[in-house]
């Protein structure tokens, strides 16, 4: 299983690069950046740790350095500002994702090969990857609300004092300012959240709105993240490579899903090796539902104004 990762000297791609090496991920991953110095040198900095980590094959380039990848992972793209929301990148990254779409064109991947966008606003450029890459829209997954219900299940298990792997509760929608929290099923070692000690609706009202924020204040605070979204990518190209049919928050296109259309927005969804296989529609609080909807109809009428703008 080889990935390649566009973005690869850069801080994201770099932290998913190093996510990849615990567990032996992948056997060959492929750092692909502007700067090929910058590759060279995380690709000689993770070799380095391979008697500890496992055996595995780090290389580095410009895009042919992504021939015969089972798994293209783009995290390249200009940085989002402390007081940008996401849907405000749109102007300053398609132009950039396209002429990277347009560099794997020409590089031959796997036959079944997946391309995984993480590149922000991640809903947008994932939908154009959709219409102009060339493969079908289930190999064509966005990172989506992965990295904000993982923060979000973190951040609630740290006020409830709980262990994070017991708490299950989702973040759906757009990556974004409109993202929902799904209250309505969440749970802490199975049971509803609602009836903990410390699960007030106001409590959790306090840490949703942390949530919301706190992309932003990683960024105000060390001028990006990293971490934690390397950990997220390393979920979903897991789920990808070992064909878990693991059931994530992932970015794809909606089909009728709540009504949802011709849009890519998370919702829960079995991952193999094939891509997302297939979209669970959860059921949901009146209210989260409106609200996912709303979300959906934003994010299409910014994908009409990009295709306008051309």
């Amino acid at each position: 299983m080889k990935v390649a990762i566009v973005g690869g000297g850069g801080r994201v791609g770099s932290n998913a690069a190093l996510c990849l090496q615990f567990g032996a991920v992948a056997r060959e991953i492929a750092l692909i950046d502007v700067n090929e110095e910058m590759a060279a040198g995380e690709a000689l900095d993770l070799r380095h740790g391979a008697s500890l980590a496992g055996s595995q094959v780090f290389t580095s380039g410009g895009y042919s350095a992504a021939e015969g990848a089972d798994i293209l992972v783009v995290t390249a793209g200009l940085r989002r500002k402390p007081d940008e929301s996401r849907l405000d990148l749109i102007n300053r990254n398609v132009g950039l994702f396209r002429s990277i779409l347009d560099e794997c064109k020409k590089v031959k991947l796997a036959d079944n090969a997946v391309l995984v966008v993480v590149s922000n606003p991640v809903d947008i450029l994932t939908y154009l990857a959709v219409k102009d890459f060339g493969i079908p829209a289930q190999r064509v997954i966005g990172l989506g609300t992965l990295l904000d219900t993982t923060r979000f299940r973190s951040l609630v298990a740290e006020h409830l004092g709980a262990d994070p792997l017991s708490v299950n509760v989702w973040m759906l929608g757009e990556h974004g300012d409109s993202m929902v929290p799904i209250w309505s099923s969440a749970t802490v070692g199975g049971v509803p959240i609602s009836s903990h000690p410390r699960g007030s609706e106001q409590e959790l009202q306090e840490v949703t709105e942390f949530t919301r924020k706190s992309g932003a204040e990683v960024i105000r605070l060390k001028g990006g993240a990293g971490y934690a979204v390397g950990w997220a990518i390393r979920e979903l190209v897991k789920a990808i490579a070992e064909d878990s049919h693991s059931v994530l928050p992932v970015s794809t296109l909606m089909q009728g899903q709540l009504g949802i259309s011709d849009v890519c927005f998370s919702l829960p969804t079995v991952v193999g090796r094939n891509g997302a296989l297939e979209v669970i529609v959860p059921k949901l609080a009146a209210e989260e539902q409106t609200k996912l909807q709303e979300g959906a109809k934003v994010l299409r009428q910014t994908i009409d104004q990009v295709l306008a703008a051309g």
